[in-house]
């Protein structure tokens, strides 16, 4: 097939991953007719109307400019999928939540039900493109199913091409991507298929940041990306429980190590720890294909990853009640930001969750504020039967308030859990000025200028130093073992 047969793209799942990256794709390829299709209709028209589903910093004008003109929302899945040269596999892949792997092993029960349909539906040749965040070898299965439901005069090739964005910048790694990366099978159909593919990248993407790579390195190249960033972000926050104790600052820790060229200085910034839709999950998924093949080591160095993240979020939960005098019941506190990260509206995993849900555990009254997260997702993260047993209790605890200044007024604390550029230019007098004393300031991101809270009147607590005066004993032998 040569790479210009490609007209038609469709994209099964309107999700993030989906729609981001078709929309991009139709913007760039004028040539192409790309529909993306979903089954919750609600999201779809939410798609096709001025108000997205998701927000993503430059989304909105990309969607408009091609949206009517060669790209396309429907819940016509059939007749999208029969059109399509070329179909983009971006359905859910959640943890299991039961079963066998529960907890660690990706439900791959949507990809297995978006193989099917185009099983039964494709005539002629197609490519079909793994675009979720899948375990090493799901293109396998997805070949197996074909294999099994094959037509006379139907070809259907299986391509690896995982995403690689950053919510909050996801526009800018579409746009200018580091590398495309596109995985095949050794054949040459196979090779073929990847340089149909490859051909809509180079639209706009240089062909040498176009990588072209055999199925199952690729899949395992998008596990092993976020295992290794999420390792430094633990890493850091890791030394910043050291800084903590020893009276070091782990913004200059992290300053002096990312000079050194062998390291770099990306994803060196400690906070209250990591979240979004990928880190956990494909930590995870990495750990439970190396318990599947029997490398129960490796397995154990990658959930220590994980393990480090939860300890972060309970060690500042910890000292957010420690300094509010050992007790935080029917107090009032707010927190800066609900988002898993600044310029995204996305809660998945979101630190902040968790952080709140320690606080409602000691009977802490919550004041939300959030620039971009909705009412509705704040209450279903907290009410979710993993966060709040008694949802109630979320009901009582839980205030939601649309601006900063009035979401501090009466508390005892604020705390930052996200890093929006809005809050280091918030007026700290005027917030101060209407708390209860003594005021504390918790910052989990280290965006505030500490010394001016300090001098405001704050009580001011961050991650990786102490703000203000503090006498460090450094102990110089262990302490007694009985």
């Amino acid at each position: 097939m040569e790479a210009r047969k490609v007209k038609k793209v469709c994209c099964l799942g309107a999700g993030y991953v989906g729609a981001s990256t078709c929309s991009v794709v139709a913007y760039k390829c004028v040539d192409l007719q790309v529909t993306i299709v979903d089954l919750d209709a609600a999201k779809i028209a939410a798609w096709n109307s001025p108000d997205l589903p998701i927000y993503e910093p430059g989304l909105q004008e990309i969607v408009e400019t091609a949206r009517g003109r060669n790209l396309f929302f429907s819940v016509d899945i059939d007749a999208a999928v029969v059109e399509a040269d070329l179909i983009f596999i971006s359905v859910n892949t959640p943890t299991k939540t039961f079963g066998l792997g529960k907890g660690r092993a990706p439900d791959l029960k949507y990809i297995e039900a978006s193989a099917r349909r185009i099983a039964s539906l494709a005539k002629g040749r197609k490519i079909v493109v793994e675009k979720s965040t899948v375990p090493v070898r799901a293109a396998e299965s997805i070949e197996r199913i074909f294999e099994a439901n094959r037509k006379d005069n139907v070809e259907l090739e299986v391509l690896s091409n995982p995403e690689f964005l950053a919510e909050g910048t996801a526009m800018e790694n579409l746009l200018n991507p580091d590398r495309v990366l596109i995985g095949g099978s050794q054949t040459a159909s196979g090779y073929a298929a990847m340089k149909q593919l490859s051909y809509i990248y180079s639209h706009w993407v240089p062909e040498s940041k176009i990588i072209l790579t055999n199925t199952w390195s690729s899949e395992l190249s998008k596990l092993t990306a976020n295992a290794f960033l999420a390792q430094r972000i633990s890493s850091i926050n890791a030394i910043s429980a050291v800084c903590e104790a020893t009276g070091a600052d782990v913004t200059e820790v992290a300053h002096a190590i990312g000079t050194d060229s062998r390291i770099g200085n990306k994803f060196l910034g400690a906070s209250l720890g990591f979240g979004g839709s990928c880190f956990q999950k494909d930590i995870l998924n990495l750990v439970y294909l190396c318990e599947a093949l029997n490398l129960p080591e490796v397995a154990a160095y990658w959930n220590q990853v994980i393990a480090l993240n939860d300890y972060q979020k309970r060690r500042f939960a910890t000292r957010i009640i420690n300094a509010l005098f050992n007790t935080v019941t029917d107090k009032r506190i707010a927190i800066f930001g609900f988002s898993f990260k600044k310029d995204t509206g996305d809660t998945r995993e979101s630190p902040s969750i968790y952080l709140c849900k320690h606080l409602m555990d000691e009977g802490a009254q919550l004041v939300i504020f959030d620039p971009k997260v909705k009412h509705t997702q704040v209450i279903a993260d907290l009410k979710h039967p993993m966060i709040s047993e008694d949802s109630s209790r979320v009901d009582r605890l839980v205030t939601i308030c649309h601006d900063p200044y009035k979401a501090t007024e009466n508390t005892h604390a604020f705390v930052v859990c996200t890093e929006w550029d809005m809050f280091k230019s918030l007026d700290y007098q005027r917030i101060y000025s209407n708390m209860e004393k003594p005021a504390f300031a918790f910052d989990g991101r280290i965006v505030l200028d500490h010394d001016r809270l300090h001098d405001i009147g704050f009580h001011v607590e961050t991650i990786g130093k102490v703000v203000g005066p503090r006498k460090f004993i450094i102990p110089t032998t262990p302490p007694p073992t009985s």
